[in-house]
């Protein structure tokens, strides 16, 4: 039975297009058609409803699916247990990450990861929407986000300290707040969805409502009202850096709280054996977040430790 075949299939199911499963694996679209019509006579079975417009799992192809799954899983175990763990990363490698994140962080350290293994190929997806690892076909998300409960492993890679900051234009005019209650009088950039930020005092965490008159659904768009003068943000040392640096924005340092870190994770699928590329890329991806001294981050189960995020939230 051809690995190939059913590793499209697999993909064909959660991408809902037999074109862009063939992309996902980097295959032409007449050797993708070959491949599903061999596993086909193979199985003496059709497992795939084909039309113009529209493209579905046969009842038999939805029973064959989980059986696929498994074998190529079995296979990726198999491979793994007589190539040892130092055994290179290798095949297609589905990373999902938040915009501002991915743009900022995760693109240009794909950018090296390749150059230094050249066996592997990258489908870097990046959005501030829920992802389903599973059904989208994902072997790595990176979330910054409280985490939920699920059935997913997620590593923790590094703190993700934030700060409130402004643009020296709207300091000069409504001057900075110096005290957490202060802030319910300014101008606040937040997700219309999430309008809230958590701050830690010497007592307890607290959580406001951020108001103001502009939201959006995407950091990238916050940090550019936040560097036009619309108000104060709550964002991350990864995405201001340069911009403190720059002085074309300013910490706003509060005498009675500080925002509250959220952590940056690795999430992926529970697999009895985790693939090359998947862990390679995690451990280049801890390494590039470490600071110095910093001791190692270590896996563990969700709900033991640690909860893993339904959403890909970024900040």
């Amino acid at each position: 039975m051809d690995f190939t075949a059913l590793a499209l299939l697999i993909e064909t199911s959660s991408a809902g297009s037999f074109a862009e499963a063939a992309r996902r694996l980097r295959l032409p679209p007449m050797k993708a058609t070959r491949l599903i019509a061999a596993l086909e006579d193979e199985l003496g079975v059709r497992l795939l409803h084909r039309t113009t417009r529209a493209l579905s799992l046969t009842d038999e192809g939805m029973v064959f699916l989980p059986h696929a799954r498994t074998l190529v899983e079995e296979r990726a175990a198999a491979l793994s247990s007589v190539q040892g763990a130092m055994a290179g990363p290798t095949g297609l490698l589905r990373v999902s990450a938040s915009l501002a994140f991915g743009r900022k962080v995760v693109a240009p350290m794909v950018v090296d990861f390749m150059q230094a293994h050249p066996q592997v190929q990258v489908d870097l997806l990046l959005s501030d929407s829920v992802v389903d690892l599973v059904t989208e076909g994902i072997d790595l998300a990176i979330r910054i986000a409280e985490l939920t409960d699920s059935n997913l492993i997620a590593r923790r890679l590094a703190e993700n300290p934030r700060r409130l900051v402004a643009s020296p234009a709207y300091i000069e005019r409504f001057g900075a707040p110096a005290r957490l209650d202060e802030l319910k009088q300014h101008e606040c950039l937040n997700s219309a969805t999430r309008p809230h930020w958590t701050f830690r005092t010497a007592k307890e965490a607290r959580t406001i409502r951020a108001a103001g008159r502009f939201t959006a659904n995407s950091v990238d768009a916050i940090h550019e009202a936040c560097l036009g003068g619309l108000g104060i943000a709550n964002l991350s040392d990864w995405d201001i850096a340069e911009d403190l640096q720059r002085g074309v924005l300013r910490e706003i340092v509060l005498e009675d709280a500080t925002s509250e870190r959220l952590d940056i994770w690795a999430v992926y699928a529970s697999r009895r054996l985790m693939p090359a590329k998947v862990r390679f890329f995690i451990e280049t991806l801890a390494e590039r977040l470490k600071p110095p001294s910093a001791p190692p981050a270590g896996p563990h189960r969700a709900g033991s430790q640690g909860r893993v995020a339904r959403h890909s939230a970024g900040r």
